[in-house]
């Protein structure tokens, strides 16, 4: 059995707790409200499973609850590029569901997750009916495209330190992700893995910032303390 067919056996309605830190419900009418939570389903994500995959067709607009998420692809020499991660409180893929294609990417479980996810059926409803979600939509897409351009960048920084800096900055996104809050549950490995680096390089780039009063090293995650500090590399 595939690992999406097992997650879709194992969709369920969200609970009210659950319905409260998705930012969006809070932009529609009551109308609009009602049809979405109505259609909206969460399902738990174990570690390596794929929420999405690439050439496989977009049937819901996903969402995370609770966990981690890496987004990666695939180049022809068969070698994985990771765009981003996807901390709790980001959606993610409203481009391939505007254009009803398949999947460019690959959305994978690093850690235990939920995941919620609304039908493309309704998200296009929405998209119809409720000029704040179109809002949040466009807002998302505009975020999403300088996140894209900033990865690119990551991705050719020869500085370990600045590549670990850069990548949690984009991690700490307050338009992508609201509900985060200034402490990101991450491991060193799982850091490792989105920014292509060993866990012990990670390590040193993290004492370094650590050092410099850009983070504080927390158990089980990181605190930002100076995120302009983080996007710029300026530490």
């Amino acid at each position: 059995m595939s690992t999406e067919a097992s997650l879709l056996q194992r969709r369920r309605p969200l609970t009210a707790a659950e319905l409260g830190v998705i930012p969006w419900l809070t932009v529609l009418q009551p109308d609009e409200r009602e049809r979405a939570v109505a259609d909206l389903k969460i399902t738990d994500a174990k570690p390596g499973d794929f929420v999405c995959r690439t050439g496989r067709p977009v049937t819901y607009w996903f969402g995370l609850v609770d966990g981690l998420l890496k987004m990666s692809a695939d180049n022809i020499d068969g070698q994985t590029m990771t765009f981003t991660g996807v901390p709790p409180g980001g959606w993610f893929g409203e481009g391939t569901a505007l254009k009803r294609e398949v999947y460019r990417y690959n959305i994978q479980a690093l850690r235990k997750s939920l995941v919620a996810g609304l039908h493309v059926d309704t998200f296009h409803w929405l998209l119809d009916h409720s000029i704040g979600f179109n809002r949040f939509v466009m807002r998302q897409l505009n975020e999403r495209l300088g996140q894209f351009i900033a990865a690119r960048e990551i991705d050719r920084m020869g500085n370990p330190n600045i590549r670990v800096a850069r990548s949690l900055a984009a991690l700490f996104n307050p338009v992508l992700y609201p509900g985060l809050g200034a402490v990101l549950r991450i491991t060193q490995q799982e850091m490792a893995y989105l920014v292509g680096l060993s866990r012990q390089r990670v390590n040193e780039a993290l004492t370094k910032l650590a050092s410099e009063g850009a983070i504080a090293v927390e158990y089980g995650g990181l605190r930002v303390l100076n995120l302009q500090a983080l996007r710029t590399g300026m530490f």
